[in-house]
């Protein structure tokens, strides 16, 4: 055991400057591709399009990825040896972990910015539709998020210290369940988009990137963890083809409006006599034609 931790931190210690490389990018990359979500709902002044269930299993499956590769014996080992190696290669030993935590922090900003620019339902009468979420939905949404946070939080500590012997088996599961949650997640999401038959606050350039992105960061974690993370680097895999599927959909939105507003034909896709345009999609927080058509 001892010996195979002292040859880890000597490997650790000579760290590839291409893996590293490889690893900051991917880091700034996923800072980078959150931040048209980011911009998105506050430009717009409204999260309208998100649905609520989408981040709430957002924001829980990114604090169980977290909790995962933090618990991971092999990031453990990794985290040990930092005492051991200089701060470059420590820095880049941890590059994996820092991937991970920038992704779950720039989702639960999303799951914050949801909540701030929440459209409350009935505000304008033009507006009210009873299919849409609801602010108690939205604050239930936070008050889930925070709870599970502190579960995944105390319960790590515990295996950590008091049951170290099935820290592996605590990781997988914060894994597997990161990894059902992930899939589940899409799901509310894909639904949502396609009742409203436009993207709506959900970003799709943040979409073009990650779908890609998902796959590059997947292979990143698995060369760095192995097969023994698989339950780290499995959960952007997953990520990666059901988020891809929601891109097509939405792009086919923006394609078949751009179309229609080209073609000038004065009806919409809800078959509300009203031109839609790519812009009105992506801009205003509420489209004209979706106020006629809920009266």
């Amino acid at each position: 055991m001892f010996s195979t931790e002292y040859d880890r931190c000597r490997e650790l210690d000579h760290p590839d400057i291409f893996n590293f490389s490889v690893s900051v990018f991917i880091v700034l990359g996923i800072l980078v591709s959150y931040l048209p979500q980011h911009y998105k709902i506050i430009a717009r002044r409204s999260s309208r399009g998100l649905s609520p269930m989408f981040v709430l299993l957002g924001t829980v499956s990114g604090t169980a990825s977290i909790a995962n590769i933090l618990t991971l014996p092999e990031s453990t080992r990794d985290m040990g040896c930092c005492s051991k190696i200089g701060t470059f290669p420590c820095a880049a030993a941890l590059l994996g972990i820092a991937q991970i935590g920038v992704q779950w922090t720039c989702f639960f900003f999303i799951m914050l910015l949801f909540l701030i620019f929440f459209p409350r339902n009935g505000q304008d009468p033009e507006e009210q539709d009873s299919s849409l979420p609801t602010w108690k939905e939205a604050i239930l949404v936070l008050a889930l998020s925070l709870t599970f946070f502190v579960f995944a939080f105390l319960g790590s500590v515990v295996f950590v210290y008091a049951a170290p012997n099935h820290i592996r088996g605590w990781a997988n599961f914060l894994g597997l369940l990161g990894t059902t949650l992930a899939a589940v997640q899409y799901i509310p999401q894909i639904m949502t988009t396609w009742r409203l038959q436009e993207p709506g606050s959900l970003s799709v350039p943040m979409m073009c990137i990650q779908t890609p992105g998902s796959f590059v960061f997947a292979a990143s974690l698995a060369v760095r963890l192995g097969p023994g993370g698989w339950s780290a680097w499995g959960l952007f895999i997953l990520t990666g083809c059901l988020q891809g599927c929601l891109l097509v959909m939405s792009l086919w939105f923006l394609w078949r409006d751009r179309k229609a507003a080209k073609s000038g034909s004065g009806q919409d896709v809800n078959g509300n006599g009203v031109s839609l345009r790519t812009e009105d999609s992506e801009q205003t927080p509420l489209l004209a034609n979706e106020r006629d058509g809920n009266s």
